[in-house]
């Protein structure tokens, strides 16, 4: 049976129009249309029931609906291994600027020496951003702050953070928050913990993290990271570290892909120190 024939039997069924399928599937309805009733000759069955407001799945179509669905992923699957089996396709990864100065060195040290044809690629962004582009097909993996909720995405691997507040060592501190651009999971968390303090305060918006701690340095507001990351890059000595409460430190990092869009060294990556 040919699957291309399944593809357009689910985009119609999914739809529950011809026109809409033809739309997504990008061909004239007539195609689709003449498709369908080769399908459906081809297994002796109607599939549809048509009517003056649409159409309906027949008891056999909504039989073998699951049916095509699981063979459409599987030769879909199929595709992806037999095009990337030498492991030479791109992979685009995007990451948080926290997660970047941290893991992203030994993560693209790790994969070029295990797949040393691999081409990679490297975003960084506010946690929302990547998000988006992710769910845009944008980019393969993505290093998020904070449990993603979104239904089309899968976790390839967690890694707990505890969030710290960062002052400056030797003098108060103005009534600034320094963060990352709109969209950054650790941004939320800051505001939510100042106004819990009742404290007036003014956001300051910057796009690396070395501006960010330079800036706590001089006094100019507060910040918070992951410990992790200040122990990694030695910044433990140049700032005062104060504890959160539990309702504001434990931010974790995820690295999360889509489910439908799974790198083919996704269970590579699962096994993955970093």
């Amino acid at each position: 049976m040919d699957s291309n024939l399944l593809k357009i039997f689910l985009s119609v069924a999914n739809k529950r129009s011809f026109s809409k399928a033809s739309i997504e599937l990008n061909c004239a309805q007539s195609n689709v249309t003449a498709r369908i009733k080769q399908l459906e000759k081809s297994i002796g069955h109607t599939l549809f029931h048509r009517f003056s407001k649409g159409i309906v799945l027949t008891d056999v179509g909504e039989k073998l609906y699951p049916y095509a669905k699981e063979i459409v992923q599987k030769v879909y699957e199929t595709q992806q291994f037999i095009m990337h089996l030498k492991h030479e396709e791109t992979l685009k990864i995007a990451s948080t600027e926290s997660n970047a100065a941290t893991r992203i060195v030994t993560l693209l040290s790790k994969i070029d020496k295990k797949y040393p044809n691999m081409k990679l690629e490297l975003s960084t962004g506010p946690s929302q951003e990547l998000i988006d582009m992710l769910l845009d097909y944008k980019v393969d993996i993505a290093f998020v702050s904070g449990k993603p909720t979104n239904k089309e995405f899968m976790i390839i691997k967690e890694f707990k953070e505890e969030l710290v507040l960062l002052k400056p060592l030797h003098k108060n501190a103005a009534n600034n928050i320094l963060t990352f651009k709109k969209g950054c999971t650790y941004k939320k968390h800051l505001d939510e913990y100042m106004k819990k303090q009742n404290k007036p305060y003014k956001n300051i918006e910057f796009g690396s993290l070395e501006t960010i701690i330079g800036c706590v340095k001089m006094g100019m507001g507060i910040t918070v990271l992951p410990i992790f990351v200040v122990n990694h890059l030695n910044f433990k000595n140049e700032v005062k570290i104060e504890t959160l409460p539990n309702e504001f430190k434990n931010i974790h990092t995820y690295m999360i892909c889509r489910k439908d869009n799974q790198p083919l060294i996704t269970s590579y990556l699962k096994k993955l120190k970093l």
